[in-house]
């Protein structure tokens, strides 16, 4: 499939299925402009959208986040991460992203979690987005301190600390101390 960014996989797709703009917007819940500026590339989609678009299409998520398809197991090593595929994800034009996702499961098509190694660089927790889909999620720190808001609650995870929670509440993480920290994170969609 051509394109290496998700704007181009998204209206790739939309081609394949035989959707207009309209239609994938009505589908959707989405802004008719809005997809056309993820399908320019002018803005990076959150994961609750990328879930959204996948839902509205009949296709899985991953379909968005992989470049090709490879052959079981799926071999990630930490040099090659930026490699393997990397992504920042976000919802506000002109916001940079908190969050920046380096795929750990690229080309394998019938999975049912996606693994991410993620950077999470500091930003003042006002700048971060709240994030809410569907599904559940596991972290571990790697380095560094984070902290979780999960709906009213707030909890501090340092290095080897992990946090397991359902996703449909509003939740977000945030790096601590102004370092950039690193986690690792299993999303899981319910089918």
């Amino acid at each position: 499939m051509e394109g290496s960014k998700i704007g181009d996989r998204i209206r790739n797709f939309r081609e394949i299925k035989r959707l207009s703009r309209e239609e994938l917007a009505e589908r959707s819940k989405l802004e008719i402009g809005f997809i056309q500026q993820v399908e320019d590339n002018t803005v990076t989609p959150a994961l609750g959208t990328l879930l959204k678009f996948s839902r509205a299409m009949g296709i899985r998520l991953a379909n968005f986040l992989d470049a090709s398809v490879s052959r079981d197991p799926i071999v990630v090593r930490s040099s090659d991460r930026d490699v393997a595929g990397k992504t920042e994800l976000s919802s506000e034009i002109g916001v940079p992203s908190s969050l920046i996702f380096h795929h750990l499961a690229q080309g394998k098509i019938d999975r049912h979690m996606e693994p991410f190694y993620i950077e999470v660089l500091p930003k003042p927790p006002g700048q971060v987005k709240v994030s809410q889909h569907e599904g559940e999620e596991f972290i571990a720190v790697l380095s560094g301190e984070v902290e979780l808001q999960y709906g009213k609650d707030t909890f501090k995870l340092g290095q080897g600390d992990s946090a397991y929670y359902s996703s449909d509440v509003a939740h977000r993480i945030v790096a601590l101390n102004e370092e950039k920290a690193e986690i690792f994170a299993v999303i899981y969609f319910h089918s």
